[in-house]
């Protein structure tokens, strides 16, 4: 992936759900947040993002991006971070399209890759799930999938989600509910690069490879 020389450093963290933690999380302004606000006009839709090790299988971190009044990202206990996207609670506001790809490109690689499942949705039950997310909070480590399922759980359309502290186990229900649309994404950048330099996405496109419907 091409790095600029305006990258900054981060926080050196491998994908996991447990690099934020309550004690540890951002807390932007309103002025910050009301400046960031980016407004997508097509349908509203909640997008489950579950990073998944390519040699276990296993998941390793789970993601909310909801399309509402405003386009936000719930990244509970993530340790996904850019100066251009303020952040209160886990929640990231102002995910233009290249931002959204940034996050996908910021976890996919060699080592792990990206399933990522869309569903349509009301602006009544957009605005439901942007709402609880942002109840929500800082979330403590090692608890994305679990604080994502409580927020889905009993908002219409998702009922039958369970509370579950398994990303592939939230995937997999997430990808039973009708309507979704699946993607898998994958980056063949090396497991020791990731994470030491962000770019700025509006200047670089992200780097991914996308299969799925």
């Amino acid at each position: 992936m091409l790095r600029l020389s305006f990258a900054f450093v981060a926080l050196v963290a491998l994908t996991a759900c447990g690099a934020g933690g309550t004690s540890s999380a951002p807390n932007a302004s309103d002025s910050a947040i009301l400046a960031a606000r980016y407004v997508d006009d097509s349908q509203p839709s909640v997008t489950l993002f579950t990073v998944v090790n390519n040699q276990s299988g296993s998941g390793a971190h789970s993601g909310l991006l909801v399309n509402g009044s405003e386009r936000v990202l719930f990244d509970p206990a993530g340790s996904f971070n850019h100066p251009r996207l303020p952040e209160r609670g886990d929640m990231h506001h102002g995910m233009s399209d290249p931002m959204v790809a940034f996050y996908i490109d910021y976890h996919a690689r060699e080592t792990y890759r990206v399933i990522e499942q869309k569903l349509s949705v009301s602006p009544q039950v957009a605005e439901m799930v942007l709402a609880r997310a942002k109840a929500r909070g800082a979330v403590p480590k090692a608890h994305c999938a679990n604080s994502i399922s409580a927020i889905l759980r009993d908002v219409p359309g998702f009922e039958s989600l369970g509370v579950t502290y398994f990303p592939n186990r939230l995937a997999d229900q997430f990808g039973e509910l009708p309507g979704v649309m699946t993607r898998v994404i994958t980056d063949d950048d090396a497991d020791d690069n990731h994470g030491v330099l962000l770019i700025d996405p509006v200047e670089v496109a992200a780097t991914i490879n996308i299969n799925g419907n």
